[in-house]
C-alpha cells in the first residue's frame, strides 16, 4: 500500500577533499553482460541479482561469485529502442512480489518515440518472467532521443517513483522542467496498487499537486535535468544524481514538492539568463562538481553504503562519474555533522553506468566494459576471528575522520608489537600502543582532536615471540578538521 509520506529537508553546506584509497574487484568473474545498466534483488529472500541490458534483457542469476551461467528472465528487445540514452533502463520489484509476482521497467520506444512504464508478472518458473503479461501503466511522449531519466524504484512508503529527463536536445528548449503540465524533467510518484478512471494507476492523496489544477498530480518533484540514477536510504532520504549541461554535475536530496532549479539554474549556478536568475523557491544541490577541473562529465548516481563488507563506508554516499571514471563519497563525518565531506575512493576501468544492491544491501557497480563491479572486503576473512596466515592492518574507520579513528589489526601469534602515528616529514607524533599481545584481532583507537587537518600514517611494527618473524605495515590516516 502506498502511504502518506513525511521528509523533512534539512539546508546543507558542502566542501570536497579526495583520496584514492580503495580498490574494485569483479564480482561475478565469469559472467558478461552487454550495457548493463541497472542491477536490482527481487526482495524475496532468494538472494539473486537481476541485471538490466539496455537492448530489452534481464538477467538473472545467483549471487555467488563463482556463478558461471545466468538465465534471461525477460527479453522484450523487439518493444525496446536503444542507442544512446534510449533502452530498457529501470526495473523494479514490487514490495510485495513473493505474493503477487509483479514487476515494472521502463523502456523507450519509436515510431512514436515514448517512454513505457510497465508491470511485467513472473511465471511459475521463478527465473522467467511471461512476455505477454505487460500492462502498460504510463506512455509518456518524448520530443528527442536523449535525456530519457529511466530509474524506477518503490519508496518506503510503497509507492513507485519514476524518474524522467526533461525531453533532451540542448538546454531544455521546450523548458519542459519547469512546466508543471509535462511529466518531463521531473520524479513522478504512483500507487501501483489501485486505479483511477481509465489509467492503471493511482494518485497518492498526499502528492504535492494532487489539487492543483495547473500542474498534473503525479509530479512529486521538478526541476530537473536528467536525473540518472536515485536511491532511497535506510532513513528513506531520497538521494539523486542530475546529469548537468555544460559544466556542473549535482546531487540532490528530493523532498515532496521541491523545485530543483533546471533550467534557471545549472547546479547552484546561473544558467537561463532571461529568468534574471531568481532562486527563490529553489532547493539547490546539496553537492556539486565541475567539468574542467574536478573530473566531470555525466554523474551516475548511486546509493548511501549500507552493507559490511567495506565498513569504512558505512553511512556514505557513493556514486560515480561516466565519463572521468571516478567514483566518490559523500558522507557527514566531520567537526561539522551539516557539513559533507566528499571523498574520491577509486578510478574504475571503464564508464559506470549505475549502481545497486544484494538482498544484504552490498553495493555493486555496472560497468559498460561488461562487467559488475564492487569494492574489495576490507574485512579480513578469519577463523574463529583470527586470521592464522599473516599479521595485518586492516583500513581505519571512518576515513576521512574528526577527530577519532579506530584501527583494526591482526597478529597471528603471540607478538610484540608497537603502532605508531607518523606525519608527513616521517616524524613520529605519537606512540599508541607498545605492548606484547597473544594471537587475535584487535581494535585501537587514535584521538587526532590535538593535531592539524592533513595526511598521517599509521605504522605498526610487530615481532613474534614464537617464529621470530619480524614485520612491519603501514595505512594512510586523514585528518580533517
Amino acid at each position: 500500500m502506498c502511504k502518506y509520506l513525511q521528509i523533512i529537508f534539512l539546508f546543507i553546506v558542502w566542501n570536497g577533499i579526495s583520496f584514492s584509497q580503495f580498490e574494485l574487484e569483479e564480482a561475478f568473474p565469469s559472467l558478461r553482460f552487454t550495457n548493463p545498466v541497472d542491477l536490482q534483488n527481487s526482495g524475496d529472500a532468494t538472494n539473486r541479482i537481476f541485471v538490466v541490458e539496455q537492448a530489452g534483457r534481464i538477467i538473472v542469476f545467483k549471487n555467488n561469485s563463482s556463478i558461471s551461467a545466468s538465465k534471461v528472465f525477460l527479453d522484450i528487445t523487439d518493444k525496446v529502442t536503444d542507442g544512446g540514452e534510449m533502452g530498457l533502463l529501470g526495473l523494479a520489484f514490487h514490495p510485495q512480489y513473493t505474493e503477487n509476482g509483479y514487476f515494472y521497467v521502463n523502456y523507450t520506444k519509436n515510431n512514436p518515440r515514448q517512454t513505457i512504464v510497465a508491470r511485467y508478472k513472473v511465471t511459475d518458473n521463478p527465473d522467467s518472467a511471461d512476455k505477454n503479461s505487460e500492462v502498460i501503466l504510463m506512455t509518456i511522449n518524448q520530443p528527442y532521443s536523449n535525456h530519457n531519466g529511466g530509474q524506477i524504484a518503490f519508496g518506503p512508503d510503497g509507492c513507485l517513483y519514476i524518474a524522467l529527463g526533461d525531453g533532451g536536445s540542448f538546454g531544455d528548449p521546450q523548458n519542459n522542467a519547469q512546466n508543471l503540465q509535462s511529466f518531463l524533467g521531473k520524479i513522478l510518484r504512483i500507487n501501483v496498487d489501485t486505479t483511477s478512471g481509465n489509467i492503471n494507476y493511482g494518485i497518492p492523496p498526499d502528492n504535492p499537486f494532487i489539487n492543483d489544477s495547473s500542474a498534473l498530480p503525479e509530479i512529486f518533484a521538478y526541476g530537473l535535468r536528467n536525473p540518472w540514477r536515485f536511491s532511497f536510504d535506510s532513513t528513506g532520504k531520497l538521494w539523486c544524481g542530475d546529469v548537468g549541461q555544460g559544466d556542473w554535475e549535482e546531487i540532490d536530496t528530493i523532498t515532496i514538492g521541491g523545485n530543483y532549479g533546471w533550467r534557471i539554474m545549472e547546479g547552484t549556478h546561473c544558467y537561463n539568463p532571461s529568468s534574471n536568475c531568481d532562486t527563490s523557491g529553489l532547493i539547490l544541490p546539496i553537492h556539486e562538481y565541475a567539468h574542467n577541473s574536478q573530473g566531470g562529465g555525466s554523474i551516475t548516481g548511486g546509493y548511501v553504503y549500507e552493507g559490511t563488507a567495506v565498513p569504512e563506508l558505512k553511512g556514505r554516499y557513493i556514486f560515480a562519474d561516466y565519463i572521468s571514471r571516478r567514483i566518490w563519497s559523500l558522507g557527514y563525518y566531520g567537526i561539522n555533522p551539516d557539513l559533507p565531506i566528499v571523498e574520491q575512493l577509486a578510478t574504475a576501468q571503464a564508464g559506470i553506468s549505475s549502481f545497486g544492491v544484494d538482498e544484504n544491501n552490498e553495493l555493486y557497480l555496472c560497468s559498460f566494459d561488461g562487467k559488475i563491479y564492487r569494492f574489495k572486503s576490507t574485512v579480513s576473512e578469519v577463523e574463529d576471528d583470527i586470521n592464522l596466515n599473516d599479521y595485518q592492518l586492516l583500513p581505519n574507520y571512518p576515513n576521512p575522520f574528526n577527530p577519532e579513528t579506530t584501527l583494526q589489526y591482526i597478529l597471528p601469534e603471540k607478538s610484540k608489537i608497537k603502532i605508531e602515528i607518523i606525519n608527513l616529514t616521517g616524524s613520529i607524533i605519537e606512540k599508541i600502543l607498545d605492548a606484547v599481545q597473544s594471537a587475535g584481532k584487535y581494535n585501537i583507537t587514535w584521538n587526532g582532536a590535538e593535531n592539524s587537518s592533513g595526511i598521517y600514517y599509521a605504522k605498526l611494527t610487530a615481532e613474534s615471540l614464537v617464529s621470530g618473524k619480524k614485520i612491519q605495515k603501514s595505512i594512510k590516516l586523514a585528518l580533517i578538521k
